[in-house]
């Protein structure tokens, strides 16, 4: 009985630690005709930043089936980040997520939408469906 209620408190304890950031910044990858864009500029970006300032991991979700031509979302947790990081990170993948807009083909590449001040709550991803957490 004693292995069965410590397995379930450590199970528990998992669950409830596994996601740590509370607030997320949501990158939208949208197709025009003929699929979405890679993500490879932001993940480049993300590897960059981490290196760059020392973070040893970003929180970084990816949300799956969102439409026919493959749409996605990618959602970066931020609560590890100081207020600086935060600010210089934000500033970074607007420049990243721009960048890559303005190199696409208008007419067939698909958008990345980024709106830093769309912050989603890990309430909010709780209850996503198709959620998995990229390392």
């Amino acid at each position: 009985m004693k292995k069965v209620v410590l397995t379930i408190a450590i199970f528990g304890c998992t669950l409830f630690f596994a996601q740590k950031s509370e607030n997320y910044l949501q990158i939208g990858y949208a197709s025009v005709c003929c699929g979405t864009p890679s993500e490879k500029p932001v993940m480049d970006y993300l590897t960059k930043f981490k290196q760059k300032n020392k973070v040893k991991n970003l929180e970084i979700y990816k949300q799956s089936g969102l439409g026919r031509e493959g749409e996605y979302n990618l959602y970066i947790g931020t609560d590890a980040l100081s207020k600086t990081q935060k600010n210089n990170f934000i500033k970074g993948l607007k420049a990243a997520v721009s960048s890559q807009n303005n190199a696409r083909s208008k007419n067939s590449d698909g958008m990345v939408n980024f709106n830093e001040s769309e912050i989603i709550k890990k309430a909010d991803l709780s209850n996503a469906r198709n959620l998995t957490q990229i390392k």
